[in-house]
């Protein structure tokens, strides 16, 4: 009997530790794991508006200036067509008309001194053609004998592309006579991506003289990287620029001619005496050697 109960309570022990060890089917599992971080959504590409034809829209860093000078623009116009009473108040996005509003004319440019009369110096009356390099099957075609010289040599595929047209030379533009705007070396020639002019080297004082008879359009330091700057306006599409003099010697508004000088060279907003010279048609830069005379 004693072994008996013995065995029951060693039973019913066994029962209740077994039970206490066994969660129940029905209580919740706490889920303890750390959520992953959701990425955001990649934000949209934002695109640079874009200017409407005859329209600019103001970026950072823009000045009226540079504005009209890179558009072939008077600022003190420019400024006017905007109703802008101060031209260095122009503010970011802000958009601005590149043209006279309907009913505003344009001021001409005077018709050149009767000084221009005088010969001129030898001159390029249009820009020259391009120079290219001889070709390897360019060079084999001049060595072949006379007789074998029939056949045009092949094209040869990895030519440089041109580069872009300048604009139409208009019959006021081929009136425009032109002369070194000084002595000295030629230390930087035109590039369209790196040098938008011809640099030429001097010693300071020396004097900077208008390549050709015009209106001085702009007379001051208001451009970054020109220092000391003179922009002369010769037609409607044509314009001359003088940089890094150290004295200016002429003011906006005056007429000058062909040979007169309009400042000395110097070193402002640069590393060395030398002028940097530009030629710009319809604002766009181009070769001032194709319109210079040779020397």
């Amino acid at each position: 009997m004693t072994k008996n109960y013995s065995l029951f309570l060693t039973a019913a022990a066994l029962a209740v530790l077994t039970a206490c060890s066994t969660p129940p089917n029905n209580v919740p599992v706490e889920d303890r794991s750390v959520p992953l971080p959701v990425a955001p959504p990649k934000a949209a590409p934002v695109e640079e508006p874009k200017d409407k034809e005859g329209y600019y829209t103001v970026r950072k860093g823009d000045t009226l200036i540079r504005i009209a000078f890179d558009r072939g623009l008077n600022y003190r116009e420019l400024a006017a067509w905007n109703n802008l009473a101060n031209p260095d108040d122009i503010k970011v996005d802000q958009v601005l008309r590149l043209s006279p509003p309907e009913g505003v004319q344009t001021v001409a440019v005077p018709t050149p001194p009767a000084i221009e009369k005088l010969p001129p110096p030898p001159r390029k009356s249009t820009p020259k053609g391009e120079k290219r390099p001889y070709s390897e099957s360019a060079v084999a075609e001049m060595q072949k004998p006379e007789g074998e010289k029939a056949e045009k040599p092949a094209v040869v595929a990895s030519a440089a592309p041109a580069p872009a047209p300048a604009p139409a030379m208009s019959a006021e533009d081929r009136e425009v006579t032109w002369i070194w705007p000084s002595d000295g070396r030629v230390v930087a020639q035109f590039d369209e991506g790196k040098n938008k002019g011809i640099d030429i080297a001097g010693r300071a004082g020396q004097q900077v003289l208008a390549a050709s008879a015009g209106k001085v359009m702009y007379a001051g330091s208001g451009i970054r990287g020109y220092g000391n700057l003179v922009i002369v306006k010769h037609s409607n599409s044509l314009l001359s620029a003088y940089a890094h003099n150290r004295a200016i010697l002429v003011k906006e508004g005056q007429d000058v001619r062909r040979g007169q000088a309009i400042a000395e060279m110097g070193d402002s907003d640069t590393d060395a005496v030398k002028l940097h010279f530009e030629i710009r048609q319809q604002g766009k830069p181009v070769d001032p050697s194709k319109f210079l005379p040779n020397r």
